[in-house]
């Protein structure tokens, strides 16, 4: 059960025979977001945690390892409704789901023009014939049903077209306003079961909304789906709001706030609106992060011109200081196992990146390359660490090891900055800058091989973007 809009999931086995009612044998078991167990049914396995067992051999697959790859024929069929209000949420879950599927870069939806069978036709079984002609790889059909209770029921399959096999079934449960929810979810799925990678569509993006010239800019938070929508703005600007990051745990947001012009870290309850100032330090505090397990955030401390990275534990209010030295140490932030952290510092006489214990021993510098490093961010996955590069007039967005080996830059330009990792780990946001007082700040993405760069669309200016965990 989804603890946040009540989603119940059900898993869907194959029917057998073209006479098989689309929810044949349907195996009812609520599960959650993460950590599911479902039976899969068809071409497809049993699947537990979340981790599906290795494919057959020939199943349509992509392989998101190789880089700038062909993307999959996909059909994504409008969802068959009986009324005319479960038609139009069917055909408003499809969209959904084809936006995030080809947004991804790895599919190819294919126009629904091309669609030689119908929706209606497709509630026994798909005819794989009527799909290979248009050279789809994969499909994608499904029901809505409206219940007289205001629930709503939506069920999809996801079929191998040219193996003429089930991969996947899944039928799910919510409030009808949660919709747009469950398409994300089974955009997840589809993403999950033909790549073998967790994904990452229902999640949520928390930014800097800018506005007005450059020179005053209004600067609060905003909060949006990663496909844009549901956006709403959680601070009313009279404060400069920076560098929000998501809780991995709670529904909080840790912050910096200018508010009465003084620098604080701050927290954020995004379903209550309550925010409270984080510790009682003399001096200006910033650059929070949040700890794995959500219990404690590290930030910087700056006081008498030193800059030094302190943790705070959340349930005692209690900080610890974990660097200390003359040079500026800031921007940390957590390895996925709560072991390590990486920040940035000017310590050796240039701005680069270094990596130490949680206690603050065995710390050294990673980063050896020509130019500065700053904005260190670990992968969820842990194998890397994404950064910013001013290098000869450029900023760039990169990765490399933990141990500074394997760098890589993906996109450079002008002013590029303040990267944050997907929940995957196989994909990154950051914000762009362009030249001159009219100049724009916009959020834009691009995958762990360099390619499919992406235009993240917000309403206005945007920056410092930070992705949410997978939604629970």
């Amino acid at each position: 059960m989804h603890k946040d809009s009540g989603i119940e999931t059900l898993a869907l086995d194959a029917p057998a025979t073209e006479g098989d009612a689309l929810v044949a044998r349907a195996s009812r078991r609520a599960i959650t977001r993460r950590g599911a167990v479902g039976l899969l049914g068809g071409a497809g396995a049993l699947a537990v945690g979340g981790l599906p067992i290795a494919p057959a051999a020939g199943e349509v697959r992509i392989d998101i390892t190789r880089g700038n790859i062909e993307p999959l024929p996909i059909a994504v069929t409008e969802f068959f409704g009986v009324s005319e209000d479960e038609a139009g949420i069917g055909r408003d879950i499809a969209s959904v789901i084809t936006a995030d599927l080809e947004r991804s870069g790895l599919f190819a939806p294919i126009d629904r023009r091309a669609f030689i069978q119908t929706a209606a036709s497709m509630k026994v079984r798909p005819r794989f014939s009527d799909w290979r002609v248009i050279n789809a790889q994969a499909l994608v059909n499904g029901s809505v049903e409206l219940k007289p209770d205001g629930r709503v029921r939506v069920e999809f399959r996801l079929w191998d077209v040219f193996a003429e096999a089930q991969m996947l079934g899944r039928a799910y449960q919510t409030e009808q306003p949660h919709w747009r929810r469950v398409a994300h979810i089974i955009a997840d799925a589809i993403y999950q079961r033909i790549t073998g990678e967790q994904g990452y569509f229902d999640t949520r993006i928390v930014y800097v909304a800018e506005s007005g010239p450059k020179i005053d800019r209004t600067r609060r938070l905003a909060i949006m789906d990663q496909d844009g929508a549901n956006h709403r703005f959680l601070t009313d600007g009279r404060a400069m709001a920076l560098t929000p990051r998501f809780s991995p745990a709670r529904q909080e947001i840790t912050y910096l706030s200018y508010f009465n012009n003084t620098p604080r870290v701050y927290l954020f309850n995004i379903r209550t609106g309550r925010q409270e100032v984080l510790g009682a330090f003399d001096g200006m505090t910033f650059a929070p992060r949040f700890s794995p397990d959500g219990n404690s955030v590290i930030m910087s401390h700056a006081e008498a011109g030193n800059s030094d990275i302190y943790l705070m534990d959340l349930r005692t209010r209690t900080p610890r200081r974990l660097t200390d030295h003359p040079g500026i140490d800031t921007a940390p932030s957590f390895a996925p196992d709560g072991e390590r952290i990486t920040f940035e510092s000017d310590r050796g006489g240039s701005q680069q990146i270094y990596v130490m214990n949680v206690d603050g021993s065995d710390l050294h510098r990673i980063s050896f390359g020509e130019g500065r490093y700053a904005t260190p961010v670990w992968s969820p996955r842990g194998d890397l660490i994404a950064f910013t590069k001013l290098h000869r007039g450029e900023f760039f967005i990169g990765v490399m090891r933990p141990d500074g080996t394997g760098e890589r830059l993906l996109v450079g330009g002008y002013h590029n900055e303040g990267p944050t990792w997907a929940p995957n780990g196989r994909v990154l946001m950051f914000f762009r800058e362009t030249r001159g007082e009219q100049g724009s700040s916009t959020l834009f993405s691009i995958d762990l091989t360099g390619y499919n760069l992406r235009e993240v669309v917000t309403p206005g200016d945007a920056s410092d973007p930070a992705w949410s965990p997978l939604n629970p």
